[in-house]
């Protein structure tokens, strides 16, 4: 569902087409200072932000897959949340990264879901794909609903921002794929967090 945003990944397909591997090469220092991070502009007002962020999954990724599935995902009120789809800007103002959390389920109860974080490639390994996913992550926090955070993504990658292997929350999915690749951050660790299969927005299709 998600990778490292830093890097440009080369893609394997295993035997289910829905879980996608990546293999990566490791990222550069980031280089937080240079971004400026800050959710889409909503509405009528967002029509600019939503083909630069369309522009930056294009970029980062082989197929439009990902870019589909944002737009997917904005059409369902029942999972989008306008607030924590979150753009990196450079210093100019361009849209080099973007990371995007929308509700999921762990057996009835509200999660949120990290998927997809892209970086345009021309700003990979410089640190815009974390200063989204820190600035998104930072945006649940302050909302205070959902307090798990799940991700689908490269072990290697995702500790850096706190997350450790779902199974410690007694989180799983409900396909096969490497126990590590499934990853999960309580948002407030004081706060309880439910236990049980992650179901994940229907657009994901799995």
């Amino acid at each position: 569902m998600s990778e490292d945003p830093n890097t440009a990944p080369r893609r394997e397909h295993g035997a289910d087409h829905r879980c996608r591997r990546y293999v990566l090469s490791p990222a550069v220092p980031e280089e937080q200072s240079m971004w400026t991070t800050r959710a889409e502009h909503p509405g009528s007002a967002g029509t600019a932000d939503r083909a630069a962020i369309r522009d930056v999954l294009l970029g980062a990724f082989p197929t439009p897959l990902e870019a589909d599935l944002v737009e997917a995902l904005r059409a369902d009120g029942s999972v989008w949340l306008p607030e924590l789809s979150v753009v990196a800007q450079a210093p100019d103002g361009t849209i080099a990264g973007y990371a995007l959390l929308t509700r999921g389920r762990v057996d009835g109860e509200p999660v949120l879901t990290l998927a997809p974080c892209a970086v345009r490639p021309e700003f990979q390994r410089r640190g815009a794909g974390a200063a989204a996913i820190r600035a998104v992550l930072a945006a649940a926090g302050a909302r205070g609903g959902e307090n798990l955070v799940t991700v689908l993504g490269h072990p290697g990658y995702y500790p850096r921002f706190g997350f450790t292997p779902a199974s410690e929350f007694g989180v799983r999915v409900g396909f096969e794929v490497p126990d590590e690749a499934v990853m999960a951050l309580a948002l407030d660790p004081g706060r309880p967090v439910p236990a049980g299969t992650i179901r994940y927005p229907e657009a994901f299709g799995v």
